[in-house]
């Protein structure tokens, strides 16, 4: 699990995000990303309900992101707010592999 310092904290930070951020997409995952004067990267992941009903499938994907996010940590330099997008209930079954490339080339375009 991603440590708390590296969460947002309130929805202020989320929606100054998504208002001046750029989004950087693909199919089934979109990333918002905007510079942060606090020093630090900050990340979260939005799965709606529109993806899927249950919670517990909604959990087990931000799980999976937030894992696949940690192990990414070390090579990020430039502190940055970074939004996860989830778009499709794919993202559940493909392999962790897969979905750690995804997230590496997501936050490769964005520094």
């Amino acid at each position: 699990m991603l440590a708390k310092k590296y969460r947002f904290h309130s929805r202020g930070g989320v929606r100054y995000t998504y208002k001046h951020g750029t989004v950087v997409r693909q199919p089934k995952i979109s990333l918002t990303f905007n510079h942060n004067s606090r020093g630090k990267q900050r990340f979260a992941v939005v799965v709606s309900k529109k993806v899927l009903k249950s919670a517990v499938a909604r959990n087990r994907i931000r799980r999976r992101v937030y894992e696949a996010i940690r192990e990414q940590l070390p090579s990020l330099k430039s502190p940055n707010d970074h939004i996860f997008t989830i778009y499709s209930k794919d993202i559940k079954d493909i392999s962790f592999s897969e979905l750690q490339a995804i997230i590496s080339d997501l936050l490769n375009q964005s520094n």
